[in-house]
């Protein structure tokens, strides 16, 4: 290349300093470019907005979608941004990556919203199979959403609304699960349960937290199994529902506890259940749902069928519910389901953590102050770290599907967790 006119009429101590210049803009061009690509304390965050964007199981063999997440969390964004955002910086939500339910899509999903649309924190994050969670932790990337698995637990960088569900030995796990259903039957003396699981790493390890929620609320357990194929339920259900009917000294349990994510498995199993002549009380996490009332086969399959949410159901008049669904309208929603519901939780959770950070926002001072972290309201109970990292913030609720509509069984409660 020749040198240009101008630059050659340079004096020497000219150009040392437009050598001097252009290095030093260099290297804070290249620190920049380091910094949003991961780990990087000011990457997605502006003098007036904060990037974020999530990862949910959108699309997935079994039919198991926490896709209404996504307008959960961008229904409690808009409202704060309405509001002025937070320390005058308003939430760029981009949206969501569909994991599919495979752990290397997740993975992928994770580091495109890191290294490619340079996010300061991902969520929501709703996923039973996520593959990202390593990386985010290695690049030391926030992430928030609905910790329904081990890998949750432990990291600084993953933050449940709901805490730990998946501890390790001894640790506190939940009991309101068991002490919800105890309540709607009377009592848990001298009563069984029976807790069914798929072979995934989540389904199989919640039949030890799970188990465990129940035995501490005076069940007594009849058995566990996680016989199920992951990714399709069988053809024939009559080798699991025999198993399931026998297992109470030759009699059925009085109560099945499904921790399977999709609703073909769900009403698979409870169908053939009801077939074979079960009568006692089916519970689970994932069947409050608006859509399984526009089918006919799944209604009736689901009907009677105790869900378990992790928030203050849709059909309370509780202010923070009434507040959430005035949101939720706003934002296009038009049914109400659960993962719109932690989506929105997600978010809530994510906006008091940047109130506590404060308006120098760097990763590390946001990880500075979420360890001495705590909120509660009437919606989702309450959530403190760092034992939410380690634990389950303990609270949760009944919902049971009667015909055409869900009804409140037992209301949002808090109990204390019990060593896993």
């Amino acid at each position: 290349m020749h040198p240009s006119p101008i630059r050659s009429r340079l004096s020497g101590a000219a150009s040392l300093g437009l050598a001097v210049s252009l290095t030093a803009g260099l290297v804070s061009a290249c620190a920049t470019g380091n910094e949003a690509g991961g780990g990087g304390g000011t990457a997605g965050v502006t003098g007036t907005t904060v990037r974020v964007g999530g990862v949910l199981t959108v699309t997935s063999a079994t039919g198991y979608s926490t896709g209404g997440a996504r307008l959960g969390a961008k229904a409690r964004f808009d409202r704060a941004n309405a509001e002025g955002g937070v320390h005058g910086r308003t939430i760029e939500f981009i949206g969501v990556e569909d994991d599919g339910m495979t752990p290397d899509k997740g993975a992928a999903a994770a580091r495109k919203l890191v290294q490619k649309e340079k996010v300061f924190a991902v969520l929501p994050v709703s996923a039973p199979q996520f593959g990202g969670a390593e990386f985010l932790e290695q690049q030391k990337v926030p992430w928030l959403g609905w910790a329904t698995g081990p890998f949750w637990c432990g990291k600084q960088s993953a933050f449940g609304f709901n805490g730990c569900l998946a501890p390790k030995p001894g640790q506190g796990t939940q009991t309101w699960w068991g002490h919800q259903v105890a309540a709607q039957l009377g009592g848990a003396k001298g009563r069984t349960a029976w807790v069914q699981a798929t072979d995934s790493t989540a389904s199989k390890y919640a039949l030890q937290t799970i188990g465990k929620s129940f035995t501490a609320a005076g069940f007594a357990l009849a058995g566990t199994s996680a016989a199920l194929p992951a990714q399709a339920p069988p053809q024939d259900w009559s080798p699991y529902v025999n198993k399931i009917m026998k297992s109470a000294g030759g009699k059925a349990p009085d109560v099945v506890v499904s921790v399977m994510a999709g609703g073909k498995f769900n009403s698979g199993l409870y169908a053939a259940l009801k077939k074979a002549g079960y009568k006692g009380l089916i519970t689970d996490a994932t069947s409050y749902d608006p859509k399984v009332l526009a089918d006919p086969q799944t209604r009736e399959a689901l009907d009677g069928v105790y869900a378990a949410p992790q928030f203050e159901p849709y059909e309370s008049d509780a202010p923070d519910v009434t507040r959430m669904k005035d949101d939720l309208r706003r934002a296009g929603v038009t049914q109400f389901d659960q993962h719109a519901a932690t989506g929105y939780w997600s978010a809530d959770v994510f906006l008091k953590m940047l109130e506590k950070t404060g308006k120098d926002l760097t990763r590390e001072k946001f990880f500075a102050a979420t360890q001495d972290f705590g909120y509660e309201n009437k919606g989702f109970g309450r959530i403190r770290f760092p034992s939410g990292k380690t634990e389950s913030n303990g609270c949760g609720a009944l919902v049971r599907l009667q015909g055409d509509r869900f009804t409140i069984a037992q209301n949002l409660k808090c109990f204390a967790n019990t060593p896993l």
